[in-house]
């Protein structure tokens, strides 16, 4: 009995949602790391990229698994509906780019792009993911809507994949209307 209160506890620390997050009106913080778009490595640019208008930047903890590639595959069903707002959608995860290079043309469908998730970029977006008090050298499952502007619009951490793309195409759509 005692066995399965413990396992009991152990997987509800695990379906808890993530806590720490940047939170919606703070600066988001700039970076350039290595990604991948149809199997492409190139630099990617959070600058560049926002000077084309609003950037969803969702991070996952790792490619190829479950949960990840269904929710890489949700993304790539909705790239045209982020696109039309105007939305330019990145998954990023601490795997190596040459797994990103795979994942960006099988999971990921050639739609959008998955970037290098550096340490650096995991601490500034508050996105490692921690178990047990231990960092586990993978990324929360977080998604951020940033405005063109630099600003966290929108944000939404749970490590069940099923509503970051709905909420975060609904945060872009009405930075679009303007609301």
């Amino acid at each position: 009995m005692r066995k399965l209160a413990m396992a009991a506890a152990f997987a509800a620390v695990l379906a808890a949602p993530a806590s720490a997050e940047l939170p919606v009106g703070a600066e988001a913080p700039l970076f350039a790391t290595e990604a991948a778009l149809g199997g492409e490595v190139f630099a990617f640019n959070l600058r560049t990229a926002l000077a084309k208008g609003p950037v969803v930047l969702y991070f996952y903890p790792k490619a190829f698994t479950k949960g990840c590639t269904l929710e890489a595959r949700q993304f790539a069903e909705a790239a045209d509906e982020f696109a039309s707002a105007g939305a330019t959608v990145v998954g990023m995860s601490a795997d190596d780019i040459d797994t990103l290079k795979r994942f960006s043309t099988e999971e990921c469908r050639d739609k959008f792009a998955v970037g290098t998730a550096t340490p650096r970029i995991i601490e500034a977006y508050d996105a490692a993911l921690v178990r047990n008090g231990s960092d586990t050298g993978m990324t929360e499952r977080t998604s951020y809507v940033i405005d063109q502007a630099g600003r966290i619009a929108f944000v939404h951490s749970d490590l069940d994949y099923r509503d970051h793309v709905r909420l975060t195409l609904t945060a872009v759509k009405k930075l679009k209307q303007g609301r």
